[in-house]
């Protein structure tokens, strides 16, 4: 592998066969010889809140914080939590640092911060990921399943997560949704 694609965007497109990614959005956060990592932003848990959460790991917090939504991140290990946040404000220490500026998190120390309104200025939770073993996430690019984009903040940190993003993503980089073919090939 000769190219890294750590901090930037993934977006399926019509040829991505399984259908637990379609229309998705992928923040990645590990990109390298052993496989890729990342975060699906834009699929909510249907009626689960941060409130929720924090009621679950016994914080108390009120406010805008309580009613955001909490993320699928993805099918793998669907009960872990991973926090996504920019470095703006307080951060976890141990959290690993991505590049533009984001912060990849996975202990309770972030979200009590949160919780107490004192957390980063942008952050998510995502319960689970996305993974990829060696050259699997290459083999998909190359059979045009996906499309990759910078990770702009607005398309990361949406504050009302969905479909919607999908379209922002690839109007990003000046793509028309409906343009998309499902059949792959080289030109």
């Amino acid at each position: 592998m000769d190219f890294d694609l750590t901090g930037t965007l993934l977006i399926s497109t019509p040829a991505m066969g399984d259908p637990r990614f379609a229309h998705s959005v992928i923040y990645l956060c590990a990109h390298g010889g052993e496989g890729a990592f990342g975060l699906v932003l834009n699929r909510p848990v249907p009626r689960l809140r941060m409130a929720d959460v924090f009621e679950q790991i016994g914080l108390e917090t009120a406010g805008p914080v309580a009613s955001a939504p909490v993320l699928s991140g993805g099918p793998v290990e669907t009960e872990r939590g991973f926090v996504l946040h920019d470095a703006t404000g307080a951060r976890d220490p141990s959290g690993q640092l991505l590049p533009g500026g984001l912060v990849l998190s996975a202990s309770a120390d972030i979200l009590r911060l949160i919780a107490r309104g004192e957390g980063p200025s942008a952050w998510l939770l995502a319960l689970g990921y996305s993974g990829w073993g060696p050259g699997q996430l290459e083999g998909e690019i190359a059979q045009n399943a996906w499309l990759t984009c910078a990770a702009r903040h607005d398309l990361v940190f949406d504050a009302a997560p969905g479909e919607h993003q999908w379209y922002d993503a690839l109007r990003s980089m000046g793509v028309d949704p409906l343009s998309l073919s499902t059949v792959a090939g080289r030109a």
